[in-house]
């Protein structure tokens, strides 16, 4: 399954879930799955109180002692704890770029990271009303390490990853507000490129963006595959990308930029805050 395609099914899953109980685990796995992490936790960290385990995959290794261990006080030296609700750093961030020197001989890289089995960890860190979460992904494999390709494509989903915890943990205005935020993702995406695209070429680029094949789109549109090669061609360079994978992010981005009414083009809000859209 490729990234759209996994991203698209993360969306779908977790915004249907905003408000219950399965929302972490949705959003967590989907998460995992799309950069092929080996384990996922989320942990939320109060303003008052001990951290709070929302959900977790735990590899082998890990047993439930360890996390009661954590939470009862050995949370206070972790890195991406003290970076988020000490220091106020928001984002996607590797454990070396936390970790102060000589982190790796304390004993809570030993008590912490050894009984996890981890071998590199990256975190989403995001800020709510009252404290924090932190989305943390292992990678406990051998010499298994997140790569810059893993971590570019989680900080292209961030914004879009921090609007949907932000609203499933911030107090909720109405609790039916999930429902709303479905109905405007879902005609974000059909608006998307709608200011510069022809209709037909929004549509491809829609199906593009759902994970569907040349093949697949000529067939659900009724054209031929050289004819939706020729309309994704027109419309990227519209948009001023050459790849899927840029079409991907461009979407993500626009999505979290999105100040719109329903039905507006999410890149015209996105062109107004992005130097990309200013070319010299």
């Amino acid at each position: 399954m490729d990234a759209l395609t996994t991203f698209s099914k993360v969306v779908n899953e977790a915004t249907s879930l905003l408000g219950e109980a399965g929302f972490a685990a949705a959003l967590g796995n989907g998460i995992r799955e799309l950069i092929e992490a080996d384990d996922v936790s989320l942990i939320r960290y109060p303003d008052a109180g001990p951290p709070v385990i929302e959900y977790t995959l735990p590899p082998k290794r890990r047993g439930k002692t360890t996390l009661d261990r954590y939470v009862k006080g050995p949370f206070l030296l972790d890195p991406f704890y003290r970076a988020a609700q000490v220091d106020g750093c928001f984002g996607v961030f590797r454990l070396r770029a936390l970790a102060p020197s000589g982190f790796k001989e304390s004993e809570y890289f030993r008590t912490w990271y050894h009984e996890c089995g981890f071998q590199d960890e990256c975190g989403l860190l995001i800020a709510l009303d009252s404290g924090s979460l932190n989305l943390a992904l292992g990678m406990t494999g051998g010499s298994r390490r997140f790569s810059k390709r893993q971590v570019d494509r989680l900080e292209a989903v961030f914004p879009a990853v921090e609007a949907m915890v932000r609203r499933h943990w911030n107090p909720l205005t109405p609790a039916a507000d999930s429902s709303d935020l479905r109905t405007r993702l879902q005609e974000a995406l059909g608006a998307f490129g709608s200011s510069v695209l022809t209709r037909r070429e929004r549509q491809v680029i829609e199906l593009v963006l759902l994970g569907n094949s040349t093949r697949l789109v000529a067939d659900k549109l009724g054209i031929s595959a050289e004819t939706v090669k020729l309309h994704r061609k027109h419309a990227y360079a519209k948009l001023d990308i050459s790849s899927q994978a840029e079409l991907f992010y461009l979407f993500v981005d626009a999505l979290a930029s999105h100040t719109g009414d329903s039905g507006t083009d999410p890149l015209t809000s996105y062109h107004h805050q992005s130097p990309r859209a200013q070319p010299s």
